[in-house]
C-alpha cells in the first residue's frame, strides 16, 4: 500500500515538475549592453513570430504598483536588425525626445527586419507582451513610425489599432486599409515634406482624404475629424529655414524635435 502511494507522489511530482517548466519558459532574453539609457537587443521569444529584437528605456525608479504610459518608435531603414544592433537610437531621435514630454514612460524602440506584416505582428505581440507583464496605462499607449516604420504602423493599425492612444505617421505611406481605424476612432497625425524624395506626399494625402471619407460616412462633421486625423504637409521653407534640404532623410530629425508634432501624440 504504501510502495502505491509512494509511486503515485513520485508520478504526480514528475508531471507538476514538467508543467512547471514549461509555465517558466524564458520569454524574454535581456541585453547586456546599453547606448545612452537604453538597453541593448533584448530579445521577446514569441511562439508565433519567433525572436522580436528591440531596445528599452525602464525608469529606474520603475514600480508595479503605478502605472506607465507606453511608447513605441519604429524606424526606417537604416534602423532596421541587420544593419546592427542600435542603429535606430544612433540615427533617429524619437525615442530620446519622447522623454522630454514624460521621464516615467516605458519606451521601445524594436529593431525588426522588415517593413510589411511579419513586422507589424511582432510590434503588436510585443506591445500585448508589454501590456500584460508590466503596469501600463491602457490609455496612455503612443506609437509612431518614420519612413518604413511608417508602413509597418500602417499594417498595425489596419489590424489591431484599439491597442494604442494614437498614432503619429512620418515620412512614410499607408500600406493597409482605414476600416478598423475608423471604427475605433484612432488619432492619426500624419506629417510629411511636400516633396519628399522618397515617398511624395502625396500618398499621404490620399489616405488623409479617404479616412476623412470614411468619417463623413459615419455621420462625423469636420471639427470631429479634425480631432481624429491631421494632415500636417511642411513646405520647402519649414527645412530650409533649418538649414535642411532633404526632406525625408531629415525629416525624421525635424519632425521629432517639433513640440507641435510630439506634444500632440503625448499631451492627449
Amino acid at each position: 500500500m504504501c510502495l502505491i502511494i509512494l509511486s503515485s507522489y513520485l508520478y504526480i511530482n514528475k508531471n507538476s515538475d514538467i508543467q512547471s517548466q514549461k509555465n517558466s519558459k524564458i520569454q524574454i532574453t535581456t541585453g547586456t549592453k546599453y547606448y545612452k539609457n537604453f538597453s541593448l537587443d533584448n530579445v521577446f521569444q514569441d511562439d508565433q513570430y519567433g525572436d522580436i529584437h528591440y531596445n528599452a528605456y525602464i525608469p529606474k525608479a520603475y514600480d508595479k504598483r503605478q502605472s506607465y504610459a507606453l511608447y513605441i518608435t519604429l524606424p526606417g531603414y537604416q534602423g532596421l536588425y541587420f544593419q546592427g544592433v542600435g542603429k535606430n537610437l544612433e540615427t533617429e531621435e524619437f525615442g530620446f525626445v519622447s522623454q522630454n514630454y514624460n521621464a516615467q514612460m516605458i519606451v521601445l524602440a524594436p529593431q525588426l527586419e522588415d517593413w510589411d506584416e511579419l513586422s507589424a505582428n511582432q510590434t503588436i505581440a510585443l506591445t500585448k507582451y508589454f501590456l500584460k507583464h508590466y503596469n501600463i496605462d491602457k490609455n496612455k499607449v503612443y506609437i509612431s513610425g518614420y519612413s518604413g516604420g511608417g508602413e509597418t504602423l500602417s499594417w498595425i493599425l489596419t489590424n489591431e489599432p484599439e491597442l494604442y492612444r494614437a498614432a503619429l505617421m512620418c515620412s512614410s505611406k499607408w500600406d493597409g486599409n482605414f476600416n478598423k481605424v475608423v471604427k475605433n476612432k484612432t488619432p492619426i497625425y500624419f506629417v510629411i515634406g511636400e516633396e519628399d524624395e522618397y515617398y511624395g506626399s502625396t500618398p499621404f494625402k490620399e489616405a488623409y482624404q479617404q479616412i476623412v471619407s470614411l468619417y463623413k460616412k459615419e455621420g462625423l462633421n469636420q471639427e470631429e475629424i479634425d480631432q481624429l486625423v491631421i494632415l500636417d504637409v511642411k513646405n520647402k521653407e519649414y527645412f530650409t529655414s533649418q538649414g535642411i534640404t532633404n526632406e525625408h532623410g531629415y525629416g525624421g530629425h525635424l519632425f521629432a524635435n517639433d513640440e507641435h508634432i510630439m506634444g500632440w501624440l503625448f499631451n492627449r
